[in-house]
Parts: structure tokens; sequence; C-alpha cells
């Protein structure tokens, strides 16, 4: 795609409009055209540059986000990495609290982007003083002149997808989209995304790809919140043990749960068919469409969109032995 012009202000400019690409070797036996939307040509390697930015540009905009303050979040790396650029362009502070499982290669990427990152642990209730929800908004609470984005319940989360990421999907494909697949942690991209499409054609699935051991699913097919389905898995950055209020599950027309492991190796795989380097929930993202095939036809066109670059997982999913120490080679 080419650029609209040659030069930009600075890096913010270069956030969106991102390549799509027909999926062929590992696609073969899936019936339609499948196409990826490759995030990771964002400049933080990720979709969430997207919403990082919004939500900065929100917060100035209605005089929370004050000039030389210090921007506050939980993150599981990449909607820090968003809101990092934006911090450095802008001349804001960030600290950012995550938690035990995200990849190593995601912290140090924070703290080389001049974050303050704090690790908490994954292992306890949202509500626990010692969740990476409770210790962002204790800093807050701590901290003068600095605001709490708290990308889960922030609206501008959603709207940024609805303003950039839908429309662009939409013109790609020339309006012949059927299908829009993604994982869903804070729910901003399904739910922007989402509505756009169905605006444009209410006939278009929507499909959001979950772990196990995360509540969306039984919540979108039941109404219940079963805090018995709750448990730790590896995939990172998909799936939730609460509701973000970002999820709009009017919506969503199916979640579709993939086990770490069936997503670890088809990351691998995309990597090794197509030449797509894409983090953990890429294949999480494929292989709900795999998982998925009989409900497809020769007509469709599913865009899958992959969120991240597999940069972030060169330790754990793209590293022989920790895929060994799983026992998933």
């Amino acid at each position: 795609m080419t650029p609209d012009k040659k030069v930009y202000d600075n890096i913010l400019g270069t956030i969106g409009n991102t390549p799509m690409v027909r999926l062929n070797k590992i696609a073969q036996d899936i019936p339609g055209t499948i196409l990826g939307k490759l995030e990771y040509f964002n400049p933080g390697n990720s979709v969430k540059d997207r919403m990082g930015l919004k939500m900065v540009e929100d917060a100035e905009a209605n005089g929370t986000l004050k000039p030389g303050g210090t921007i506050i979040e939980c993150t599981s790396g990449n909607t820090g990495m968003g809101i990092a650029l934006a911090a450095i362009i802008k001349g804001y502070k960030c600290i950012f609290t995550t938690n035990d499982k995200q990849s190593k290669e995601k912290v140090d990427v924070l703290r080389a982007l001049g974050a303050e990152v704090i690790v908490c642990p994954t292992a306890v209730a949202p509500d626990h003083p010692d969740s990476y929800y409770s210790v962002a908004e204790r800093k807050n609470k701590e901290i003068e002149n600095s605001v709490w984005l708290n990308q889960y319940d922030n609206l501008s989360n959603r709207q940024a997808h609805y303003e950039s990421t839908g429309p662009e999907i939409w013109a790609q494909t020339e309006g012949k989209i059927t299908h829009f697949v993604v994982g869903v942690g804070t729910g901003g991209t399904i739910s922007g995304v989402g509505k756009y499409l169905k605006e444009q054609n209410p006939d278009v699935k929507i499909w959001g790809v979950d772990s196990y051991g995360s509540v969306f699913k039984k919540y979108l097919e039941t109404g219940e919140f079963d805090e018995n389905e709750i448990h730790s898995y590896l995939t990172e950055g998909i799936g939730e043990d609460i509701l973000p209020k970002n999820v709009d599950f009017g919506l969503i027309d199916h979640f579709e749960k993939v086990t770490d492991k069936d997503a670890a190796l088809i990351a691998r795989e995309l990597a090794v068919k197509e030449g797509l380097f894409l983090g953990y929930s890429a294949g999480s993202a494929f292989g709900a469409v795999r998982q998925l095939k009989d409900e497809l036809t020769e007509d469709d066109i599913v865009v899958i969109l992959f969120h991240d670059h597999g940069s972030r997982y060169v330790g754990k999913v793209y590293n022989d032995q920790w895929m060994k120490d799983q026992n998933f080679i």
C-alpha cells in the first residue's frame, strides 16, 4: 500500500493503513478466501497502536491528561507500546503494570521506550490488591497529575477501531467481507470493527476467539459469568477474567475457544508456511477458522486480524525448549 505522503511529521503518522494478505498453503483445506490483516506493520508492531494513540488524544481533549502528566495503564504489553510512542512524542511519563505471564521481550521493550514497568502476579483475582488492575488504580490515586487510561472500560478503545480498522477492512475487501475473526481481550477491536462492518452489511459474521480459562464464550451463550471457568492459561493478550465495557456482546455472533497448545503450534505453522512471523494469539485466531471451516463456503471472504509480531515471543512460542517445557512439542 502506497503511503499518502512521503514524509511524516513524527512516528504517530505511520499508525494504521496496514496491509492485508491472502493465506495460501496453510488455508488450502478451508473453503473461501482467507485473508490476514497484518497489524504488526504499525510502528509499535501491534494493533494496539491505534487505540493507544486514541485514548491519549481523547484524554488530552477532555482535560484529564494535562501537560507534563503521567500516563498509567495496565497492559499485557502491546497497548503499553502504543501509549509509550504517543507519550514520547507528546512529552508524558508512563507507568505500566503488567503480569508475570507476559513475555520478557514485551517488558524489555516497554522499558527501552522509557517507561517504568511494574510486574504483578497473574494468579490473583482482579480485585486483589496485587493484581495489575489494582496496582494501576492505586498508582493513579498516589501520583499527582496522572491519568489511568484503563483500556478495558475506556470506550475510546473501540472507537479507534470503528474509525480506522473497520473502514480499512471494508475498503480492502471492496465491501465483500463475509466474516471477521479476531482474538478478544479488551474487546475494543472486535466491537469497533464489528460495529462498523455490520453498519455496512448486517450479514457480516463477527467471530471472537477465546482461550480456555476465559469467561467470554460461556457469557455470550448463556449470559452467565461463571467464575468456575476462570483459570490461568498461557496465550497472551486474549481472553479475560472480567467483562470489559468495551466488549459489545450484541455484535458478536460466535466465540470459539482454542487451546494454548494449538495456538502455539499454529503460530509456528504460519511462520514456516506463509512467512508470517506473528504473535501467539495469531495462532489462536487462525485456529478458530480452522475449527469452524465447516461453517464456510467457497464464496466467503474471511478476514482474520493478526494482532502483533513474533519478535515479542522469541523466548516462548518460537523457542524449542519453552515449547518442550509446556509439552507442546
